[in-house]
C-alpha cells in the first residue's frame, strides 16, 4: 500500500527582512505557487500580520491557503530572518521546483527541507473501470 501523500517542509534562515515582512509578497506566493505544482486552489490565500513573541518589534506575518490536496503555509519572522513553510498533498508534485521557488522568493542563504511520507496505512480504494 502506498502512503496518502508528501509533507515537504523548509525551515529557511538568512532571508531578506523586507521580503519576510511583506503581506503582499505571502499573498501572491500562496496565491501562485498551486498552480506551479499542479494543484487545485479551494479558497483565496488568508494572511495576516502578527506580533509574536519572538518579535522585537517586527511583525511577522502567517499565511495558508486550502488546495482540494490539503494546504501550503508560510509563516514569517522578520527579526530572526527565518521563514517556516510547508505544503502538504495527497497528489505527487516537483517538491524540489516547490522548494526552490519557496526558498529564493524569501532570498533565503540557508535552508533545511524535510520531505515526509505521510498516512503509509491509509486505505486507498482502486477504482476500476468497466469497458
Amino acid at each position: 500500500m502506498s502512503e496518502f501523500g508528501l509533507h515537504v517542509t523548509i525551515d529557511a534562515s538568512g532571508c531578506n527582512k523586507r521580503k519576510l515582512a511583506s503581506v503582499t509578497l505571502v499573498y501572491d506566493i500562496l496565491n501562485k505557487l498551486p498552480d506551479r505544482i499542479g494543484m487545485t486552489k479551494m479558497t483565496l490565500p488568508y494572511v495576516v500580520k502578527w506580533l509574536d513573541k519572538f518579535a522585537n518589534g517586527t511583525e511577522g506575518i502567517s499565511g495558508f491557503v486550502m488546495i482540494a490536496e490539503s494546504h501550503i503555509s508560510i509563516h514569517t519572522f522578520p527579526d530572526q530572518d527565518y521563514v517556516f513553510m510547508d505544503i502538504f498533498s495527497c497528489r505527487e508534485f516537483n517538491t524540489e521546483m516547490a522548494v526552490k521557488y519557496l526558498t529564493q522568493a524569501f532570498e533565503a542563504t540557508k535552508f533545511k527541507k524535510s520531505i515526509l511520507k505521510r498516512g503509509s496505512d491509509f486505505p486507498r480504494q482502486m477504482i476500476l473501470s468497466h469497458v
